[in-house]
């Protein structure tokens, strides 16, 4: 028999009762639910993304309702994006969409059911669009690279046309062109100009003879103005997002990237990641590198890597309602000034990665990082919600009694 998701079972000390809205046989989920049971608690009950696209999920007085990633399910994804193979790029404007109401419906249905949902639908509009996103930590004063396509009233990109007259008029003859919607470096080029009609894109995207495009496991370049147009015409239906190609450091002569994850508030964890090509995602080659190494060499520059985490840290208070958030750092060449790529919801899943000495996560991975902060936060809250209700009702008939 399973233990009720009303009371702790053997052993389990009292605490926040936790929901999972995400994808039930996904691995994120499986980490977050053992990371509960690791704190002690009740099993995490899970509401899958199917029941509340269907209309069909119900939550629980007094839970604290975790949103996870929809991802990597077909139907989930052929229901938000509209596009029956998951490899298609193709649909991340409907995504967008689509997720953003079902979320402010989860939003709704854990109100009125009296629970806490662990993350903010408006901040998640902002940052599912990296077009606001941007806008967001720039206006925070948070180191970004230049950018014509920051904010909600900057006209959208039409088209290879545009682009080429973007790039002109900032002056940018190298460029990363994303999806403003687009995730895990869906869509994404890597844009090169060197005069008229010497163009180069870096993708891992593929274009099949009807002019589809798909995401792929392999990067690759496209060396002509006519095939990159394509592209960039395939891509603007959905919304662009333009940002200066920054030079990177390097790491035994592979470019170099970070993945930082804050946890409220605080950077707990981080993971280096380098490639021989401009995307450094590790599901397209990439590798992970040797933070030490990394420490060093900031600290070699004349730089600090405290104030790198910090910078990690303004970009996730721009976000102060999201639990979590994964910050793309990127170090210039040299080692010695930072900028922040992205900031990603979902940017948790780093599998065996423990806490950052003195981050207070130290022997945590991400998820049970997590949990212990959403105990914490229960801990130092002066009362329960539950308490407060009561308090008030016992308020309401004093107030009554004649």
């Amino acid at each position: 028999m399973s233990r009720s998701v009303n009371s702790p079972g053997r052993g389990q000390s009292q605490g926040p009762r936790f929901a999972v809205v995400g994808n039930p046989l996904n691995r994120r989920v499986a980490f977050f639910r053992e990371a509960v049971l690791a704190a002690g608690l009740p099993e995490a009950r899970v509401v899958p993304w199917l029941d509340v696209l269907h209309g069909r999920a119900r939550f629980l007085p007094g839970e604290s309702v975790r949103l996870d990633s929809p991802g990597e399910e077909p139907e989930v994804e052929r229901l938000l994006r509209g596009v029956g193979d998951p490899t298609r790029v193709e649909g991340s404007a409907l995504w967008y969409t689509n997720f953003l109401t079902a979320v402010r419906a989860v939003a709704a249905e854990v109100a009125c059911a009296g629970g806490e949902l662990l993350g903010s639908p408006d901040e998640l509009a902002q940052v599912f669009d990296k077009r606001l996103c941007h806008a967001v930590l720039d206006e925070a004063g948070v180191a970004v690279p230049a950018s014509p396509t920051s904010g909600a009233s900057v006209a959208p990109v039409r088209g290879w046309d545009h682009l080429r007259e973007l790039m002109r008029d900032h002056r940018m003859p190298r460029v990363f062109v994303k999806l403003a919607h687009g995730s895990s470096a869906s869509g994404v080029l890597a844009v090169e100009t060197a005069g008229p009609g010497r163009v180069q894109a870096t993708t891992s995207v593929e274009r099949d003879e009807e002019g589809r495009l798909f995401n792929s496991l392999r990067v690759r370049r496209y060396t002509t103005e006519r095939e990159v147009a394509a592209l960039v015409d395939a891509l603007a239906p959905d919304g662009l997002h333009v940002e200066r190609w920054l030079p990177k450091a390097s790491q035994r002569g592979r470019s170099a990237d970070l993945r930082v994850v804050v946890v409220a508030g605080r950077a707990t964890h981080a993971v280096v990641r380098t490639s021989r090509s401009p995307m450094t995602n590790l599901h397209l080659g990439g590798a992970r590198g040797d933070l030490g190494r990394v420490r060093e060499a900031v600290s070699s520059a004349g730089g600090s890597w405290s104030e790198a985490l910090a910078l990690c840290e303004r970009a996730a208070a721009c976000f102060p309602r999201s639990p979590c958030v994964g910050v793309d750092l990127l170090p210039a060449t040299g080692w010695r000034r930072f900028a922040v790529g992205e900031v990603n919801a979902f940017g948790d899943l780093l599998p065996g990665l423990t806490g950052l000495p003195g981050s207070g996560a130290e022997g945590q991975d991400t998820y049970a990082a997590q949990v212990a902060a959403v105990v914490r936060a229960l801990a130092d809250a002066p009362t329960s919600n539950h308490d407060a209700s009561d308090e008030r009702a016992r308020n309401d008939r004093a107030t009554a009694a004649p």
